[in-house]
């Protein structure tokens, strides 16, 4: 793939903008604590799919990473962990029943740390979903891995338990840069326990690394992603750092100057991107890379390529049930949410059996932008006689308004619109988040925007 065809400068500096990742449509901030529990419970009997996918969180870290965003509780003491997962296997044991006809086709634990926890924490919380729930005999089970706090026999238990995906967080390899982001860790450990995963019998691994950092250069990233590119790891996942002090506290702790410039945060974007190519892995969508055989882009090639709130996916198909302090579930035409508070997750399971507190239900008009979104996000395309069919709409009427929202996408290059289709050029795929704006029928309102990371 030719990643220069990506960059343009001009281009990129004009439509840096916030928006959204879109991970749903409609986005996080539009959840309202209106949406019931009998509204999941309806949406649930009226989903037409009977095959689901579990996210599970951990919300646990032995310590601070400056730089993070996620739901967190920092802590040494891993006792604490009992206590979750205690109210969790309440939760499960409540949830599992309304899904008693569903299939799990993929497990993801994410956090926080879900490698916090003791071997016979990880046994036991497998055991107690595998007992509530019915797994296909073929199911994807990920997890998200901090390598600084665990030993190498880690790879061998968690494969025992039926794991075949891991993620592990890396996000760079320089030790000013980790010193500063307050997550020193080894590469050297790093490189070991993903040679031992698969030797294990792991075949699908997954790095995460992060552009824009403190202290971060084209000469130290370099070194960072040909390491990467060392440790032959099947999926890259490449982030740009959000620097939102007024959000997250523990950003304050990172000073302005620090920071890459915004043309030296563009050059090691620019840098990432052109090597990873180079490296042979397919860019998918606006962050991931993959193998050309692995199958996120084998599903982008033919058009299968789906995005939820764990990011590209294959498992279009699925309802997503989210367990656990501050997930998130995606039932049917509906969106929800748990408590992030973790007291106020345990009160909530204590009273009702349940700690979702806001969420959605989506509209015929979300479902049809959801669509058209999602769409754009994974294939960079839409056809619109298949969208008229699929909605019994005629789709240039629908989209009256926001079709000529289009055009100063047009008018750069970026975007051809003909009688049957919108194509997306490839020089406006890290815009894409921009297209999608076009068709957002919550940010043309105007509330929200700032709320958003820029999408460079």
């Amino acid at each position: 793939m030719q990643a220069a065809k990506f960059f343009d400068s001009t281009l990129l500096k004009k439509y840096n903008t916030h928006g959204p990742r879109y991970t749903s449509y409609p986005t996080a901030l539009e959840f309202h604590d209106q949406f019931s529990h009998e509204n999941l419970v309806q949406a649930i009997v009226a989903s037409p799919n009977r095959e689901l996918s579990l996210y599970v969180h951990i919300p646990f870290c032995h310590s601070l990473c400056y730089y993070c965003g996620c739901n967190k509780v920092v802590t040494r003491h891993r006792d604490k962990a009992n206590t979750y997962l205690e109210f969790l296997a309440q939760e499960i044991a409540s949830r599992a029943p309304l899904f008693k006809d569903y299939t799990v086709k993929q497990l993801h634990w994410g956090g926080g740390t879900p490698s916090f926890l003791r071997h016979e924490q990880i046994s036991q919380l497998v055991a107690e979903l595998k007992a509530q729930f019915t797994f296909a005999a073929q199911v994807e089970m990920s997890i998200e891995i901090d390598p600084r706090e665990i030993k190498i026999n880690l790879a061998e238990h968690l494969y025992s338990l039926g794991f075949n995906r891991l993620s592990i967080g890396v996000q760079d390899i320089d030790d000013k840069v980790q010193k500063s982001i307050n997550r020193v860790q080894s590469t050297e450990f790093i490189e070991k326990f993903i040679a031992h995963a698969k030797q294990v019998g792991f075949k699908a691994i997954n790095i995460d690394l992060i552009y824009g950092l403190p202290h971060q250069t084209i000469e130290t990233f370099t070194r960072t992603l040909n390491k990467a590119h060392e440790m032959d790891v099947d999926r890259i996942s490449l982030f740009s750092y959000a620097h939102i002090p007024s959000r997250f506290a523990a950003q304050r702790k990172l000073k302005d100057e620090w920071l890459p410039s915004a043309d030296e945060k563009f050059s090691l974007m620019k840098l990432a991107i052109e090597k990873l190519c180079n490296f042979g892995y397919d860019f998918i969508g606006m962050d991931h890379f993959a193998k050309p055989e692995d199958e996120l882009s084998i599903a982008q090639k033919s058009g299968a390529l789906h995005r939820n709130f764990q990011g590209y996916t294959t498992k279009g198909g699925c309802d997503l049930l989210g367990l656990g302090v501050s997930s998130i579930s995606a039932i049917g035409h509906s969106l929800s949410q748990n408590t992030k508070v973790l007291q106020h997750y345990y009160q909530a399971i204590e009273t009702q059996a349940h700690a979702q507190v806001k969420g959605v239900s989506l509209s015929q008009d979300d479902i049809v932008r959801g669509e058209v979104i999602r769409e754009l996000m994974c294939n960079l395309y839409i056809d619109k006689n298949k969208i008229s069919q699929q909605f019994a709409i005629n789709f240039d009427e629908y989209f009256a308004e926001d079709l000529p929202l289009l055009q100063t996408f047009i008018n750069d290059g970026l975007v051809i619109v003909t009688l049957n289709e919108i194509r997306v050029e490839q020089k406006a795929r890290l815009l894409i988040r921009n297209i999608c704006m076009t068709f957002d029928a919550y940010m043309k309102q105007n509330l929200n925007q700032q709320r958003f990371s820029r999408v460079i």
